[in-house]
Protein backbone atom coordinates (compact mmCIF):
# COMPACT_ATOMS: atom_id res chain seq x y z
CA UNK A 1 0.00 0.00 0.00
CA UNK A 2 1.56 3.41 -1.22
CA UNK A 3 1.12 5.75 1.59
CA UNK A 4 0.59 9.86 0.27
CA UNK A 5 0.84 12.83 2.53
CA UNK A 6 -1.21 16.00 1.22
CA UNK A 7 0.44 19.19 2.62
CA UNK A 8 -1.69 22.12 2.65
CA UNK A 9 -2.45 25.01 4.86
CA UNK A 10 -6.18 25.04 4.59
CA UNK A 11 -8.46 21.84 5.09
CA UNK A 12 -12.67 21.57 5.88
CA UNK A 13 -14.28 22.83 8.07
CA UNK A 14 -13.13 25.70 6.13
CA UNK A 15 -14.16 25.22 1.96
CA UNK A 16 -12.93 27.00 -0.87
CA UNK A 17 -11.12 25.75 -3.83
CA UNK A 18 -7.95 24.36 -2.73
CA UNK A 19 -9.78 22.49 0.44
CA UNK A 20 -12.38 21.27 -2.31
CA UNK A 21 -10.20 19.62 -4.51
CA UNK A 22 -7.49 18.38 -1.81
CA UNK A 23 -10.54 16.71 0.38
CA UNK A 24 -11.88 15.51 -3.13
CA UNK A 25 -8.28 13.52 -4.08
CA UNK A 26 -7.43 12.94 -0.81
CA UNK A 27 -10.53 10.78 -0.69
CA UNK A 28 -10.72 9.44 -3.93
CA UNK A 29 -6.69 8.01 -3.45
CA UNK A 30 -7.81 6.25 -0.28
CA UNK A 31 -10.91 4.78 -2.17
CA UNK A 32 -8.24 3.44 -5.05
CA UNK A 33 -6.53 1.69 -2.09
CA UNK A 34 -3.85 4.46 -1.49
CA UNK A 35 -2.73 5.30 2.39
CA UNK A 36 -3.68 8.61 2.52
CA UNK A 37 -2.75 11.65 5.10
CA UNK A 38 -3.45 15.70 4.95
CA UNK A 39 -1.59 18.10 7.46
CA UNK A 40 -3.03 20.84 7.78
CA UNK A 41 -2.71 23.76 9.74
CA UNK A 42 -6.61 24.50 9.60
CA UNK A 43 -8.35 23.68 13.75
CA UNK A 44 -11.01 21.16 13.56
CA UNK A 45 -14.14 21.59 15.71
CA UNK A 46 -13.92 18.34 16.76
CA UNK A 47 -12.22 15.46 15.11
CA UNK A 48 -14.36 13.74 12.58
CA UNK A 49 -14.12 10.25 11.04
CA UNK A 50 -10.78 9.75 9.88
CA UNK A 51 -9.16 12.79 12.10
CA UNK A 52 -6.99 13.11 14.84
CA UNK A 53 -5.49 15.98 16.25
CA UNK A 54 -2.09 15.96 15.94
CA UNK A 55 1.21 13.90 14.14
CA UNK A 56 3.17 11.32 15.69
CA UNK A 57 1.84 8.22 16.34
CA UNK A 58 1.13 5.92 14.34
CA UNK A 59 -2.59 6.45 12.28
CA UNK A 60 -2.78 2.73 11.41
CA UNK A 61 -5.42 3.31 8.44
CA UNK A 62 -4.70 -0.03 6.65
CA UNK A 63 -8.08 -1.28 5.29
CA UNK A 64 -9.36 2.46 5.53
CA UNK A 65 -11.17 4.00 2.64
CA UNK A 66 -10.33 7.48 3.60
CA UNK A 67 -7.72 9.49 4.60
CA UNK A 68 -7.10 10.33 8.02
CA UNK A 69 -6.26 14.41 8.52
CA UNK A 70 -3.19 15.41 11.16
CA UNK A 71 -4.46 19.11 12.55
CA UNK A 72 -0.82 20.99 13.37
CA UNK A 73 -3.28 23.38 15.05
CA UNK A 74 -3.20 26.21 17.81
CA UNK A 75 -5.49 28.87 18.90
CA UNK A 76 -2.84 31.09 19.23
CA UNK A 77 -2.89 31.78 15.56
CA UNK A 78 -6.67 33.34 16.04
CA UNK A 79 -7.81 31.32 13.11
CA UNK A 80 -4.87 31.77 10.98
CA UNK A 81 -3.90 28.84 9.38
CA UNK A 82 -0.26 28.68 10.72
CA UNK A 83 1.74 27.27 14.16
CA UNK A 84 4.63 28.73 15.27
CA UNK A 85 6.50 25.45 15.50
CA UNK A 86 5.05 24.32 12.18
CA UNK A 87 8.60 23.72 10.93
CA UNK A 88 10.00 20.61 13.65
CA UNK A 89 6.11 19.67 13.90
CA UNK A 90 6.11 18.72 9.92
CA UNK A 91 8.97 17.61 9.95
CA UNK A 92 8.69 15.04 13.02
CA UNK A 93 5.38 14.13 11.44
CA UNK A 94 6.82 13.30 7.96
CA UNK A 95 9.92 11.58 9.63
CA UNK A 96 7.31 9.81 11.86
CA UNK A 97 4.42 8.97 8.79
CA UNK A 98 7.20 7.84 5.77
CA UNK A 99 5.18 8.76 2.97
CA UNK A 100 5.97 7.36 -0.44
CA UNK A 101 5.44 10.45 -1.80
CA UNK A 102 4.75 14.40 -0.30
CA UNK A 103 1.93 16.47 -1.98
CA UNK A 104 2.22 19.76 -1.78
CA UNK A 105 -0.31 22.54 -2.14
CA UNK A 106 0.44 25.74 -2.33
CA UNK A 107 -1.40 29.49 -2.72
CA UNK A 108 0.60 32.92 -3.25
CA UNK A 109 1.52 33.06 0.33
CA UNK A 110 1.26 29.64 1.91
CA UNK A 111 3.56 29.06 4.74
CA UNK A 112 2.46 26.56 6.39
CA UNK A 113 2.88 24.29 1.97
CA UNK A 114 6.01 25.55 1.99
CA UNK A 115 7.15 24.35 5.18
CA UNK A 116 5.96 21.19 4.66
CA UNK A 117 7.84 21.41 1.18
CA UNK A 118 11.12 22.28 3.28
CA UNK A 119 10.89 19.51 5.89
CA UNK A 120 10.27 17.34 2.58
CA UNK A 121 13.13 18.24 0.95
CA UNK A 122 15.46 18.21 4.01
CA UNK A 123 14.19 14.46 4.72
CA UNK A 124 14.67 13.16 0.94
CA UNK A 125 11.26 11.99 0.31
CA UNK A 126 9.48 12.25 -3.36
CA UNK A 127 7.99 16.11 -3.61
CA UNK A 128 5.88 16.61 -5.28
CA UNK A 129 4.38 20.68 -5.15
CA UNK A 130 1.01 21.65 -7.03
CA UNK A 131 0.18 25.61 -7.08
CA UNK A 132 -3.23 26.49 -7.09
CA UNK A 133 -2.78 29.92 -8.00
CA UNK A 134 -1.25 32.59 -10.23
CA UNK A 135 1.53 33.89 -9.06
CA UNK A 136 1.58 37.19 -11.35
CA UNK A 137 2.92 39.72 -9.79
CA UNK A 138 5.13 37.69 -7.20
CA UNK A 139 7.15 36.02 -10.29
CA UNK A 140 10.09 38.14 -9.60
CA UNK A 141 10.66 38.07 -5.91
CA UNK A 142 10.05 33.93 -6.38
CA UNK A 143 12.70 33.33 -8.87
CA UNK A 144 14.81 35.20 -6.64
CA UNK A 145 13.90 33.35 -3.69
CA UNK A 146 14.74 29.85 -5.78
CA UNK A 147 17.86 31.01 -6.80
CA UNK A 148 19.20 31.61 -3.36
CA UNK A 149 17.55 28.93 -1.64
CA UNK A 150 18.34 26.21 -4.39
CA UNK A 151 14.82 25.42 -5.07
CA UNK A 152 15.35 26.21 -9.39
CA UNK A 153 17.07 23.04 -9.28
CA UNK A 154 15.57 21.12 -6.26
CA UNK A 155 14.46 17.62 -6.62
CA UNK A 156 10.71 17.80 -6.95
CA UNK A 157 8.42 18.03 -9.64
CA UNK A 158 6.68 21.01 -10.31
CA UNK A 159 2.97 21.39 -11.25
CA UNK A 160 0.21 23.83 -11.23
CA UNK A 161 -3.80 23.35 -11.67
CA UNK A 162 -4.02 24.78 -15.25
CA UNK A 163 -1.40 25.48 -18.10
CA UNK A 164 -1.27 29.55 -17.65
CA UNK A 165 -0.61 28.96 -13.95
CA UNK A 166 2.31 26.35 -14.78
CA UNK A 167 3.91 29.21 -17.29
CA UNK A 168 4.12 31.60 -13.93
CA UNK A 169 5.88 28.63 -12.20
CA UNK A 170 8.24 27.63 -15.13
CA UNK A 171 9.36 31.41 -14.72
CA UNK A 172 10.08 30.99 -11.01
CA UNK A 173 11.93 27.60 -11.27
CA UNK A 174 14.66 28.64 -14.32
CA UNK A 175 11.87 27.60 -17.11
CA UNK A 176 11.89 23.73 -15.70
CA UNK A 177 8.92 21.50 -16.97
CA UNK A 178 5.93 22.30 -15.11
CA UNK A 179 3.12 19.53 -15.15
CA UNK A 180 -0.63 20.09 -15.26
CA UNK A 181 -2.78 18.26 -12.53
CA UNK A 182 -5.98 19.64 -13.16
CA UNK A 183 -8.77 20.18 -10.85
CA UNK A 184 -11.28 17.16 -10.82
CA UNK A 185 -15.04 17.51 -10.63
CA UNK A 186 -17.78 14.26 -10.71
CA UNK A 187 -19.56 15.86 -13.68
CA UNK A 188 -22.04 13.27 -13.52
CA UNK A 189 -23.38 14.98 -9.93
CA UNK A 190 -23.82 18.48 -11.58
CA UNK A 191 -25.44 17.17 -14.72
CA UNK A 192 -28.28 19.68 -15.96
CA UNK A 193 -31.49 19.13 -14.06
CA UNK A 194 -34.91 20.41 -15.70
CA UNK A 195 -34.63 22.79 -18.44
CA UNK A 196 -33.38 26.07 -19.32
CA UNK A 197 -35.47 29.27 -18.64
CA UNK A 198 -36.66 31.26 -21.54
CA UNK A 199 -34.22 32.66 -23.94
CA UNK A 200 -33.69 36.20 -24.14
CA UNK A 201 -35.69 38.42 -25.67
CA UNK A 202 -39.11 35.75 -23.99
CA UNK A 203 -36.68 36.50 -20.89
CA UNK A 204 -34.19 38.54 -19.10
CA UNK A 205 -30.90 36.94 -19.66
CA UNK A 206 -29.66 35.08 -16.37
CA UNK A 207 -26.80 35.12 -14.87
CA UNK A 208 -25.05 33.87 -11.96
CA UNK A 209 -21.62 34.36 -10.28
CA UNK A 210 -20.75 32.05 -6.87
CA UNK A 211 -17.84 33.31 -5.33
CA UNK A 212 -16.33 34.39 -2.38
CA UNK A 213 -17.13 38.58 -2.03
CA UNK A 214 -13.46 38.83 -1.58
CA UNK A 215 -11.10 42.19 -3.33
CA UNK A 216 -9.36 39.14 -5.44
CA UNK A 217 -12.79 37.91 -6.69
CA UNK A 218 -13.88 41.07 -8.30
CA UNK A 219 -17.02 41.31 -6.52
CA UNK A 220 -17.72 45.01 -6.61
CA UNK A 221 -16.40 45.29 -10.23
CA UNK A 222 -19.03 42.58 -11.04
CA UNK A 223 -21.56 45.13 -9.86
CA UNK A 224 -20.14 47.55 -12.17
CA UNK A 225 -20.07 45.25 -15.11
CA UNK A 226 -23.86 44.56 -14.31
CA UNK A 227 -24.77 48.06 -14.70
CA UNK A 228 -22.73 48.31 -18.60
CA UNK A 229 -24.86 45.60 -19.59
CA UNK A 230 -28.32 46.90 -18.27
CA UNK A 231 -27.43 50.14 -20.13
CA UNK A 232 -27.13 48.26 -23.17
CA UNK A 233 -29.98 45.45 -22.98
CA UNK A 234 -31.93 47.49 -20.49
CA UNK A 235 -34.13 46.00 -17.70
CA UNK A 236 -33.92 42.54 -19.09
CA UNK A 237 -30.60 41.32 -17.07
CA UNK A 238 -30.50 39.81 -14.13
CA UNK A 239 -27.83 38.59 -11.43
CA UNK A 240 -27.95 36.17 -8.61
CA UNK A 241 -24.07 36.98 -6.84
CA UNK A 242 -23.78 33.41 -4.77
CA UNK A 243 -21.62 33.82 -2.02
CA UNK A 244 -20.49 35.72 1.13
CA UNK A 245 -16.99 37.70 2.96
CA UNK A 246 -15.06 40.18 3.67
CA UNK A 247 -16.45 42.85 0.69
CA UNK A 248 -20.49 42.27 1.13
CA UNK A 249 -21.02 45.58 2.34
CA UNK A 250 -18.77 47.04 -0.26
CA UNK A 251 -21.19 45.08 -2.62
CA UNK A 252 -24.38 46.14 -1.08
CA UNK A 253 -23.40 49.61 -1.51
CA UNK A 254 -22.19 49.30 -4.80
CA UNK A 255 -25.72 48.09 -5.80
CA UNK A 256 -27.94 50.85 -4.05
CA UNK A 257 -25.30 53.13 -5.75
CA UNK A 258 -26.19 52.10 -8.92
CA UNK A 259 -29.55 51.85 -8.53
CA UNK A 260 -29.26 48.59 -9.45
CA UNK A 261 -31.87 46.80 -6.95
CA UNK A 262 -34.04 45.15 -9.12
CA UNK A 263 -30.84 43.70 -11.55
CA UNK A 264 -28.42 42.09 -8.71
CA UNK A 265 -30.00 40.05 -6.33
CA UNK A 266 -27.03 39.00 -3.05
CA UNK A 267 -28.29 35.53 -2.54
CA UNK A 268 -25.68 34.80 0.24
CA UNK A 269 -24.19 31.59 0.85
CA UNK A 270 -25.65 28.50 -0.65
CA UNK A 271 -24.55 25.03 0.26
CA UNK A 272 -22.29 22.92 -2.81
CA UNK A 273 -25.00 20.13 -2.69
CA UNK A 274 -27.53 23.00 -3.86
CA UNK A 275 -25.80 24.90 -6.44
CA UNK A 276 -26.78 22.61 -9.04
CA UNK A 277 -30.49 22.55 -8.62
CA UNK A 278 -29.90 26.48 -8.06
CA UNK A 279 -27.83 26.73 -11.68
CA UNK A 280 -31.31 25.24 -12.97
CA UNK A 281 -32.65 28.85 -13.42
CA UNK A 282 -29.92 30.39 -14.91
CA UNK A 283 -28.31 30.76 -18.53
CA UNK A 284 -24.99 32.50 -17.45
CA UNK A 285 -21.86 32.06 -15.35
CA UNK A 286 -19.52 34.97 -14.98
CA UNK A 287 -16.22 34.53 -13.61
CA UNK A 288 -14.97 38.29 -13.49
CA UNK A 289 -11.54 37.31 -11.28
CA UNK A 290 -7.94 38.19 -12.95
CA UNK A 291 -5.93 36.03 -11.12
CA UNK A 292 -8.21 32.71 -11.54
CA UNK A 293 -6.02 29.46 -11.98
CA UNK A 294 -8.56 27.39 -12.53
CA UNK A 295 -11.96 28.14 -11.47
CA UNK A 296 -13.65 25.49 -10.07
CA UNK A 297 -17.09 27.10 -9.47
CA UNK A 298 -16.94 27.70 -13.25
CA UNK A 299 -16.68 24.17 -14.21
CA UNK A 300 -19.13 23.38 -12.31
CA UNK A 301 -21.47 25.81 -13.52
CA UNK A 302 -20.33 24.27 -16.76
CA UNK A 303 -20.80 21.08 -15.96
CA UNK A 304 -24.55 21.75 -14.57
CA UNK A 305 -25.35 23.13 -18.57
CA UNK A 306 -24.43 27.08 -18.26
CA UNK A 307 -22.74 29.18 -20.71
CA UNK A 308 -19.52 30.81 -19.31
CA UNK A 309 -18.28 34.23 -19.78
CA UNK A 310 -14.52 34.81 -18.18
CA UNK A 311 -11.40 36.59 -19.14
CA UNK A 312 -9.29 34.00 -21.63
CA UNK A 313 -6.11 34.63 -20.25
CA UNK A 314 -7.54 32.69 -17.00
CA UNK A 315 -7.73 29.28 -16.37
CA UNK A 316 -10.94 28.71 -17.18
CA UNK A 317 -10.05 28.35 -21.10
CA UNK A 318 -8.81 25.13 -19.53
CA UNK A 319 -12.10 23.52 -20.23
CA UNK A 320 -13.85 26.44 -21.71
CA UNK A 321 -13.71 27.01 -25.99
CA UNK A 322 -14.76 30.37 -27.00
CA UNK A 323 -18.11 30.31 -28.65
CA UNK A 324 -18.89 27.11 -28.27
CA UNK A 325 -18.90 26.51 -24.10
CA UNK A 326 -18.88 30.45 -23.44
CA UNK A 327 -17.52 33.55 -24.32
CA UNK A 328 -13.82 34.01 -23.31
CA UNK A 329 -13.30 37.74 -23.56
CA UNK A 330 -10.16 39.84 -23.72
CA UNK A 331 -8.65 40.80 -20.92
CA UNK A 332 -5.22 41.71 -19.47
CA UNK A 333 -3.49 38.93 -21.11
CA UNK A 334 -4.11 40.75 -24.55
CA UNK A 335 -2.53 44.04 -23.28
CA UNK A 336 -5.82 45.48 -21.71
CA UNK A 337 -6.48 47.40 -18.48
CA UNK A 338 -8.96 46.84 -16.17
CA UNK A 339 -11.45 49.22 -17.36
CA UNK A 340 -11.19 48.11 -20.96
CA UNK A 341 -11.26 44.21 -19.49
CA UNK A 342 -14.06 44.97 -17.65
CA UNK A 343 -16.10 46.54 -21.15
CA UNK A 344 -15.14 43.47 -22.51
CA UNK A 345 -16.71 41.45 -20.13
CA UNK A 346 -19.96 43.33 -20.21
CA UNK A 347 -19.90 43.13 -23.87
CA UNK A 348 -19.61 39.01 -23.77
CA UNK A 349 -22.95 39.24 -22.14
CA UNK A 350 -24.47 42.14 -24.14
CA UNK A 351 -23.76 39.68 -27.01
CA UNK A 352 -25.64 36.64 -25.04
CA UNK A 353 -28.68 38.91 -24.60
CA UNK A 354 -28.87 40.21 -28.15
CA UNK A 355 -27.50 37.84 -30.43
CA UNK A 356 -29.49 35.31 -32.17
CA UNK A 357 -28.52 32.04 -31.95
CA UNK A 358 -25.76 32.45 -29.59
CA UNK A 359 -26.78 31.79 -26.45
CA UNK A 360 -29.17 29.16 -27.32
CA UNK A 361 -26.47 27.19 -29.25
CA UNK A 362 -23.79 27.73 -26.07
CA UNK A 363 -26.63 26.53 -23.78
CA UNK A 364 -27.69 22.95 -26.34
CA UNK A 365 -23.84 22.16 -26.74
CA UNK A 366 -23.32 22.51 -22.64
CA UNK A 367 -26.18 20.39 -21.69
CA UNK A 368 -26.08 17.85 -24.42
CA UNK A 369 -22.07 17.19 -23.78
CA UNK A 370 -19.90 17.01 -20.59
CA UNK A 371 -16.78 18.93 -20.04
CA UNK A 372 -13.68 16.50 -19.88
CA UNK A 373 -13.49 16.45 -16.10
CA UNK A 374 -13.01 13.30 -15.21
CA UNK A 375 -11.02 12.77 -11.74
CA UNK A 376 -9.35 9.27 -13.89
CA UNK A 377 -7.73 12.14 -15.44
CA UNK A 378 -6.40 13.92 -12.10
CA UNK A 379 -5.27 10.88 -10.67
CA UNK A 380 -3.27 9.81 -14.06
CA UNK A 381 -1.65 13.25 -13.76
CA UNK A 382 -0.98 12.73 -10.44
CA UNK A 383 0.68 9.31 -10.73
CA UNK A 384 3.24 10.88 -13.67
CA UNK A 385 4.11 13.49 -10.99
CA UNK A 386 4.80 11.23 -8.48
CA UNK A 387 7.12 8.86 -10.87
CA UNK A 388 8.62 11.60 -11.47
CA UNK A 389 9.54 12.90 -7.80
CA UNK A 390 10.20 9.07 -6.93
CA UNK A 391 12.67 9.00 -9.73
CA UNK A 392 14.46 12.48 -8.51
CA UNK A 393 14.39 11.78 -4.57
CA UNK A 394 17.26 12.79 -3.13
CA UNK A 395 18.58 14.23 0.97
CA UNK A 396 18.37 17.45 0.83
CA UNK A 397 19.43 20.42 3.32
CA UNK A 398 18.36 19.58 6.89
Amino acid sequence: MRRVVHVSDCYPPRVGGIETQVRDLAHRQAAAGDDVHVLTATPGEEPGPGERPGPGRDAGTEGRAEPRVHRIATRLALGVPVHPLERPLLRRALADLRPDVVHVHAGVVSPFAYDGARAARALGLPLVITWHCMLDGAVPAYRVGARLTGWDEAAAAFTAVSAVAGARVAEVVGGRPVAVVPNGLDVAAWAPVGGPPALPPEGPLRVVATQRLAPRKRAVPLVRIMARVREAVGPRVHLNLIGSGPAEQAVRAEIARLDLAGTVELVGRVPRPSLRERYAGEHVFVAPARLEAFGIAALEARAAGLAVVAGRGTGVGEFVTDGVDGLLAPDRSDGLDDEAADAALAGALVRLAAEPGLLGGILAHNRATAPAADWADVLAACEAAYAQASDGAVAGDP
